[in-house]
C-alpha cells in the first residue's frame, strides 16, 4: 500500500515531460513574446546639434600707425581698461623736434604775412593820398579855367580899345601876357591831374601785387600749419589708447621693442569688448539649417565645466556658407550672457539649438516606429505593403496617401472579404486614372484632378460600406484631411497587440521628434500600448528538450 503514492508521483512526472517534448505544448503564448511602451502624454524638444567656439561680441585690435620703439606699457593681460586710456608709449624725441621746427616755420609764416600785409596798408594809403591829390588837380583846372576864361575876356576888351584907340598897347600887351600864363597855369593843372591818375593807377597794381604776396603767405602759412597738425597726430598716435572699454585678452610688445609701421599696422593688443556679454559661432550643416530660426533657445556645455548647462539665444544665421571636406555648413550666432565672466574666450561650447517644442503630447518610443512584425520583419520601411499600399512615411501631393488610407480602412473598419475586393477595386481604378493622365496639363490641373478622383473614390468606398461602418470612415477620411491641413506631419505605422494577440497595424500621424520619442498627432491615444520589441524570427522553431526514449 506503500508503493501506490510512490508510483502515482512517478506517474505524474512522466506525464509531465510527455506533455512538455509533445510538439506544441511548450510554444509561448504569443502576447508574451513582446515587449510594449505605453503612449503617454510629455513633451517632445526637437534639438540640432553642433559645436562652435565662445567669441567676444567685438573684439578690436590695437595697433600703431608710427614705427618707433616701445618705451612704456601701461597694460598687461586682462587689464581692464578705458576708452582712451593710454595702454603704450613710443619714444616721443624726434617727433618733438620735428613739432619744434614746424612751430618755428609757421611763426615765420605768420611773421611774413604781417609785412604783407602792412605793405598792403601802405599801398592802400598811398592810393588815398593820390587820390586827394587828384582832386586837388582837378579843382586846379577848374580854377585856371575860370582864370583863363577872365583874362580872355580882358585881353579881348583891352584889344577892342586898342582898335579904336582908346587903349595903348602896353595894356593889350599886358593883357595877352596874363592870358597866355592862365593857359599855362591851366595846361600844368591838367597834366597834374593826369599824373595823380597815372598814381592810382600804378598803386593799384601794387596793391595787387601786396595782395598776391599776401595770398602767397597766407597759403604757405595753411601749409605750415597743416604740417604741425601732422606733426601733432604723430605725437597723439606716439601714444596707444584703447578704443572702447574692455579687457585685453592677448599682448603682442614687449618693452624696447621696435615697432615697424611701414607696410601694415602691427598688432598690439587684443581688446574683448564687454566679456560679460559674448557669443558663440557654430558650424550648422545644410540639412539642419532649415530649422534654426533667429530667437531659438539654445544650451551648450563646455569642457571646463563639466555637468553644466547655460543658455543661449539664436542671434544670427549668416548666409554665407562655407564648403568643409564637401560638406555645406552655415555660420550661425548664438548670444550668451557671462555675468560671472566664467566662460572664457576660445572654449568650445557643445550646442543643442530647440527648433521646436510640443507640450502636453501623446508621445511613443521610436521603436515602436521601426519594429515590424516578423512577417514583415524583411520588407524595409516605406516599402510597398498589402495591395500596393506604402507603410512608411510618404506623402502625396493630393494631401494624403492612398496606401496609408487603404491600410486606415482595413485595421480599423475591418472590411468583409466581399467588401475588401470591392474596395481595392476602386483603389486599382483610381490608380489606373492617375497613370493614364500623369502627364496632362500642368501642375496645378493635375492636382484638381487628383483631388476629384479622391472625392470620387471617397464616395465609392462609402457606397460599399454598411451604416455603422461608414461612421468610422468618416473619422478616417477627416483625420487624413486633417493631417493634411496641419502644420508639417508625416504618416506611421505601429503595431499594438489584437486580441488574439497577434499584431494589429495602427496608422498614425507623426509630428515632432527628440531623437528618442516621436509626437502622436492622430491615430493614437495616450495609454495606449505600442510593440516596441520582441517575437521569434520568422522561421525559427521552437525549442524543444531531448526526446525520452520510450
Amino acid at each position: 500500500m506503500r508503493k501506490l503514492p510512490t508510483i502515482a508521483l512517478v506517474l505524474a512526472a512522466v506525464g509531465g515531460a510527455a506533455l512538455y517534448f509533445v510538439p506544441g505544448w511548450n510554444v509561448a503564448p504569443a502576447e508574451g513574446s513582446y515587449r510594449t511602451a505605453k503612449a503617454e502624454r510629455g513633451e517632445i524638444v526637437a534639438t540640432v546639434s553642433a559645436t562652435g567656439t565662445i567669441n567676444p561680441t567685438t573684439t578690436v585690435i590695437v595697433g600703431s600707425q608710427l614705427s618707433g620703439q616701445v618705451v612704456e606699457i601701461l597694460a598687461d593681460y586682462n587689464s581692464e581698461v578705458k576708452a582712451g586710456q593710454v595702454v603704450a608709449r613710443l619714444n616721443q624725441d624726434q617727433i618733438r623736434a620735428r613739432l619744434d621746427a614746424a612751430r618755428a616755420d609757421l611763426a615765420q609764416m605768420r611773421a611774413q604775412r604781417l609785412v604783407s600785409e602792412g605793405q598792403i596798408e601802405k599801398v592802400k594809403a598811398e592810393t588815398e593820398k593820390a587820390r586827394a591829390a587828384q582832386v586837388d588837380m582837378e579843382a586846379q583846372v577848374t580854377r585856371n579855367e575860370a582864370l583863363l576864361a577872365d583874362t580872355d575876356r580882358i585881353f579881348k576888351r583891352q584889344n577892342d580899345l586898342r582898335t579904336r584907340g582908346f587903349a595903348a598897347d602896353a595894356a593889350v600887351d599886358t593883357a595877352r601876357a596874363t592870358r597866355d600864363a592862365q593857359e599855362a597855369a591851366l595846361a600844368s593843372a591838367r597834366a597834374q591831374v593826369n599824373s595823380a591818375k597815372a598814381a592810382i593807377v600804378g598803386l593799384a597794381a601794387d596793391l595787387q601785387v601786396a595782395q598776391a604776396n599776401l595770398a602767397a603767405v597766407t597759403a604757405q602759412g595753411q601749409q605750415r600749419e597743416a604740417a604741425v597738425r601732422q606733426i601733432e597726430v604723430d605725437l597723439s598716435n606716439s601714444e596707444i589708447k584703447s578704443p572702447v572699454n574692455g579687457v585685453i585678452v592677448q599682448r603682442n610688445v614687449e618693452l624696447g621693442a621696435t615697432v615697424a609701421a611701414s607696410l601694415q599696422a602691427p598688432v598690439l593688443f587684443l581688446i574683448a569688448d564687454d566679456l560679460s556679454r559674448m557669443e558663440i559661432a557654430a558650424n550648422i550643416d545644410e540639412t539642419d539649417i532649415g530649422r534654426i530660426k533667429t530667437g531659438q533657445r539654445a544650451t551648450f556645455t563646455v569642457n571646463a565645466f563639466p555637468g553644466r548647462n547655460f543658455d543661449g539665444v539664436v542671434k544670427q544665421v549668416r548666409l554665407g556658407s562655407q564648403n568643409v571636406q564637401n560638406v555645406v555648413i552655415y555660420t550661425t550666432i548664438i548670444s550668451i550672457e557671462n555675468p560671472r565672466r566664467e566662460l572664457l574666450p576660445g572654449m568650445t561650447a557643445n550646442l543643442r539649438v530647440e527648433t521646436e517644442r510640443r507640450d502636453d503630447v501623446v508621445r511613443i518610443p521610436n521603436a515602436a516606429l521601426r519594429w515590424r512584425p516578423p512577417s514583415l520583419a524583411e520588407q524595409p520601411i516605406g516599402a510597398a505593403g498589402p495591395a500596393g499600399a506604402p507603410a512608411g512615411p510618404q506623402r502625396r501631393a493630393s494631401g494624403g496617401n492612398s496606401g496609408e488610407f487603404l491600410e486606415a480602412i482595413k485595421t480599423e473598419i475591418k472590411p468583409g472579404a466581399d467588401q475588401l475586393r470591392e474596395i481595392e477595386a476602386a483603389f486599382a481604378d483610381m490608380r489606373k486614372s492617375f497613370m493614364a493622365g500623369a502627364g496632362d496639363g500642368d501642375a496645378g490641373a493635375r492636382r484638381e484632378r487628383i483631388l476629384a478622383a479622391h472625392r470620387e473614390l471617397e464616395q465609392r468606398i462609402a457606397g460599399i460600406l454598411t451604416p455603422e461602418q461608414k461612421s468610422a470612415f468618416d473619422e478616417i477620411v477627416k483625420r487624413q484631411a486633417t493631417g493634411a491641413g496641419q502644420r508639417a506631419t508625416q504618416s506611421g505605422r505601429v503595431f499594438i497587440v489584437g486580441r488574439n494577440g497577434e499584431p494589429q497595424g495602427v496608422t498614425i500621424r507623426i509630428g515632432a521628434t527628440d531623437g528618442g520619442s516621436t509626437e502622436v498627432v492622430a491615430g493614437l491615444d495616450a495609454g495606449a500600448e505600442v510593440i516596441v520589441g520582441g517575437a521569434a524570427r520568422p522561421g525559427a522553431a521552437p525549442q524543444r528538450g531531448p526526446r525520452l526514449g520510450f
